[in-house]
């Protein structure tokens, strides 16, 4: 799998096919192949038409793990992302993040909106300015000696995640512990690139999408029926929804 760097930092990334560019930003504790590449988004987007692009987040994947809550900034992350396109001489592109991504896709469409042809908010809602999303509890759920001493919840699933993903825990507590700025509100609310909101009907980690797509103007909702935060993300509703709106987006 190629690799370029951002500074000192290693990232891992595929580039596939042809046609207009999808930059696909994972979810935390996740990697480009376990959110993009299983779930076969990369094949369904390359089958549409479209040149697929994803990364491994730093502290994820196959890319440089960092042990500093600070290497973690959302901005910095966000980063990684415009310094890959820049790396394939990609001026603009679609991007869709899932949860973590979805973050680091709201900072892009409100700071870098020239690199943004449109924004995929798949897993994050109204989380995106009010919290949602795991917190301290996770962190240290991560790194507990085993799963079996968590008694939080949302530790435990993540936890659990973490261990089939065979992930770095140590670097994902500090990834955790250092991305968790939120946007404002007025941030939010200057999204000026076309946006889709996409969150399970079940999701309890995301918040309301349909309170986010009243803040950002312009922004569509798709409800992902009867699917959690983690069983949304290879849903046939979602990736419909996602060919239909890039179709229609100017």
């Amino acid at each position: 799998m190629p690799s370029f760097h951002h500074g000192e930092v290693e990232i891992s990334y595929l580039d596939e096919g042809e046609g207009d560019p999808v930059v696909l930003v994972h979810g935390f504790a996740s990697s480009k192949n376990v959110n993009w590449v299983y779930p076969t988004w990369v094949s369904e987007l390359r089958k549409s038409g479209f040149r697929v692009i994803a990364l491994d987040n730093r502290g994820h994947g196959d890319s440089t793990k960092l042990y500093d809550p600070e290497d973690y900034h959302i901005g910095t992350m966000a980063s990684d992302v415009t310094a890959l396109m820049d790396h394939l001489g990609v001026a603009r592109a679609d991007i869709m993040g899932y949860s973590l991504g979805a973050r680091m896709t709201g900072i892009l469409a409100d700071t870098r909106p020239e690199r943004v042809r449109s924004g995929i908010f798949g897993g994050l809602g109204v989380g995106l300015i009010e919290g949602g999303g795991p917190g301290e509890s996770v962190a240290r759920a991560l790194e507990a000696a085993s799963l079996d001493d968590v008694t939080d919840p949302f530790g435990r699933t993540f936890r659990a995640f973490a261990d089939q993903t065979r992930s770095d825990r140590r670097a994902l507590a500090a990834c955790l512990r250092g991305s968790r700025r939120l946007m404002t509100e007025a941030e939010a609310a200057s999204i000026s690139v076309p946006t889709l909101i996409a969150v399970g009907s079940k999701d309890e980690i995301a918040g309301s999408a349909q309170a986010l797509a009243r803040i950002i103007p312009g922004a569509e909702v798709l409800d992902i029926p009867n699917r959690d935060h983690m069983r949304a993300v290879g849903d046939k509703v979602y990736k419909d929804g996602v060919l239909k709106f890039l179709s229609r987006r100017p």
